[in-house]
């Protein structure tokens, strides 16, 4: 096992165990199990892992993997969207998708790894999804498809 996917290990194990609500308390944790790791590994690793920070419902959020155990292969969108996505919005070739804060990383991760033929590519931020369909034809079937998933 590599050094990475030995660290993505203990990131899962830690999540799993205990409410982490954010990337300092999380190198805090794995640099007492003997990582140190920079702000930007960690950020890359939780980007890989597909973690998102959730609500928690007490005011707060929480690095979890969305509907349960990690899975290497990541969360699917069915599994994913109805706990990050907020709303969706399009204009020409163009579809926002806002998320709750920190869950557009995922999202944007998982739609690429969809590979959905209408959708040319993303870019995330915080909380905002830019996807850049192939037509606007795409982007109407995209919409279509986002915004069941969006949270109730």
């Amino acid at each position: 096992m590599s050094d990475k996917s030995t660290r993505h290990t203990a990131i899962r194990e830690l999540v799993s165990e205990r409410a982490v609500g954010s990337q300092e308390e999380l190198r805090k944790l794995l640099h007492q199990r003997g990582w140190d790791v920079t702000q930007s590994t960690l950020s890359r690793d939780l980007r890989e892992l597909r973690l998102a920070r959730i609500p928690d419902g007490h005011g707060s959020a929480r690095y979890a993997f969305p509907e349960g155990a990690p899975d290497e292969s990541g969360p699917s969108l069915e599994q994913l969207l109805p706990q990050l996505l907020i709303a969706v919005e399009a204009v020409q070739v163009l579809v926002v998708a806002r998320t709750v804060p920190s869950g557009a990383q995922p999202v944007a991760a998982a739609l690429d790894s969809a590979a959905w033929g209408d959708v040319l590519g993303t870019i995330a931020g915080d909380d905002t999804v830019l996807i850049i369909c192939r037509s606007p034809q795409g982007r109407e079937r995209v919409v279509r498809r986002l915004k069941p998933l969006t949270r109730p």
